[in-house]
C-alpha cells in the first residue's frame, strides 16, 4: 500500500484528505513543521502533498530540500493559485499543482495517476532464500504463509542479503545503498535499523537466518 505524506497546516483539510485516502493508502501528516524533510524520510513516503504557506519554512523550501536527495513525487495543494506560484512550484521540482478548494475525488485521481507514472515501470522482484520469499515490501514464510511488511530501507537491506546468497554483505555496502534515498546515516543508525529488522523477522521465524559477522557485516545462513 503506497504511503502518502501530507504537509498542510490547516487541520480541517488534513482530516478531509486523510478520510478520503485512508482506504487506498497509508497516510500520515506532518507533526513538526521544523522537521518536514526528516518526517517524510522516516515515513518513507511514496508521494507528498505539499502546501505553500507553512509555519517556519515554505513548501517551496521543503521541496527544494527534498529534491537534493530524492525524486519522490510532490503535488502542491494551495490557495495561492496565481501563475507565479504554480511556475515556482514546478521549477522547484513539483510534479503537479492542485488549487484550493479542490475536489477530493480529483485529488485522489491525480495521486493514483502520478503514482502509476512514477512507479509503473518498477520491476516486481521475487527473491528466494530457504523457505522464504521477498516480494516487494513483504517477506513471506512459504511454509506457514505468515508474512511481515517491511519499510523501504528494510526491503533494501534484505534485498542485498538475498542477492548475496549467503555471502557477507558489508556495512559499508548497506550504507551506500541506503544513502541513495535517505539522508546520511552512520553505522550506529544502521545498527538500530538492523535491531528493529531482526525483531520484526522473529514474527515469521526468519531471524534465525540473519547472522551478524562481527567487524564485517551481515549474511544469511
Amino acid at each position: 500500500m503506497a504511503k502518502i505524506f501530507i504537509v498542510e497546516d490547516d487541520e480541517s483539510i488534513v482530516k478531509a484528505v486523510k478520510l478520503a485516502l485512508k482506504n487506498d493508502f497509508q497516510v500520515r501528516s506532518v507533526s513538526n513543521f521544523r522537521a518536514v524533510k526528516q518526517e517524510i524520510l522516516e515515513f518513507e513516503a511514496d508521494l507528498v502533498l505539499m502546501d505553500i504557506g507553512l509555519p517556519f519554512y515554505s513548501g517551496f523550501y521543503w521541496t527544494n530540500e527534498l529534491r537534493k536527495l530524492s525524486q519522490i513525487p510532490i503535488i502542491f495543494i494551495s490557495s495561492a493559485s496565481d501563475d507565479m506560484n504554480q511556475v515556482t512550484a514546478m521549477n522547484q521540482g513539483a510534479d503537479d499543482f492542485v488549487t484550493k478548494p479542490f475536489s477530493l475525488d480529483i485529488l485522489t485521481a491525480k495521486i493514483k495517476a502520478l503514482l502509476r507514472r512514477t512507479y509503473a515501470f518498477t520491476k516486481v522482484d521475487r527473491l528466494e532464500f530457504a523457505d522464504f520469499s521477498l516480494i516487494e515490501n513483504t517477506l513471506v514464510n512459504s511454509q506457514s504463509q505468515a508474512e511481515v511488511e517491511l519499510t523501504n530501507s528494510e526491503k533494501k537491506i534484505l534485498s542485498l542479503l538475498f542477492r548475496a546468497s549467503g555471502k557477507v554483505v558489508t556495512k559499508e555496502t548497506i550504507l551506500q545503498e541506503l544513502w541513495q534515498t535517505e539522508e546520511f546515516i552512520d553505522a550506529n543508525t544502521l545498527n538500530v535499523k538492523m535491531t528493529r529488522l531482526r525483531k520484526k523477522l522473529t514474527e515469521i521465524e526468519f531471524d534465525q537466518h540473519l547472522m551478524t559477522k562481527r567487524g564485517e557485516g551481515y549474511a544469511l545462513v
